[in-house]
């Protein structure tokens, strides 16, 4: 099967998830000094910021080209959530973590267990109904750029804070609003994960009564 260029920018997005991750576990390393571990942050900014970037990029080229695929569909969210979890158990760690800009655990919880449930309910759906289904959601969007932007903002922390007056302030908002969508999406998805199972059944049942 030979690949669009949509789906082979989302598969570049998830292999620059490994550099970055690296970057990250170095930024407050006693051994390496200073402005090394500041040029480290920076590095991983690029990255993250390459990845967002290319995560709205991907999904423009796939819908002007009509190339929108299953494994497209498929591997998108995929890099979504490998690139969101990441970022917020590194910036949540005492190893990883930005100075003075350090992720709540309690945010870190919701956004990730947000994922976990939605894996849980794709998983169960499958099992209901043998097939994949991968419909998203306005929430869902609006939730994935506010946890993209929390974490370019915390990145930049150090740096923006020197410029912008209580830049933690707008990090906090950035991060309880990313916390509180995360949790209306996971509710919108467990309604419409239950419609399409009763949806399916009933049909089933109609199926058989013929």
């Amino acid at each position: 099967m030979k690949l669009n260029w949509a789906t082979r920018i989302t598969i570049l997005r998830i292999l620059l998830i490994a550099p970055f991750v690296s970057c990250m576990l170095e930024i407050n390393d006693p051994d390496i000094s200073e402005p090394w571990r500041n040029g480290l942050r920076y590095l991983a900014t690029i990255l993250f910021l390459t990845m967002a970037i290319s995560d709205g990029v991907d999904g423009f080229m796939a819908r002007r080209r009509n190339q929108i695929t299953r494994l497209g569909a498929f591997l998108d969210p995929v890099a979504d959530k490998l690139l969101i979890t990441s970022a917020c158990l590194l910036l949540a760690s005492e190893r990883s973590h930005v100075n003075g800009f350090v992720l709540p655990p309690t945010v870190v919880v919701l956004i990730i267990g947000k994922d976990l449930f939605l894996l849980i309910g794709f998983a169960i759906v499958y099992m209901i109904t043998s097939q994949i289904r991968i419909v998203p959601v306005f929430i869902g969007k609006t939730a994935t750029t506010l946890q993209l932007t929390m974490v370019a903002g915390i990145l930049v922390g150090p740096e923006v804070s020197g410029v912008v007056p209580g830049w933690i302030w707008v990090l906090k908002f950035l991060w309880w609003s990313a916390a509180g969508t995360a949790i209306w999406a996971t509710l919108i998805y467990i309604r419409n994960g239950s419609r399409y199972i009763a949806e399916y059944e009933q049909a089933l049942a109609n199926k058989n009564q013929k």
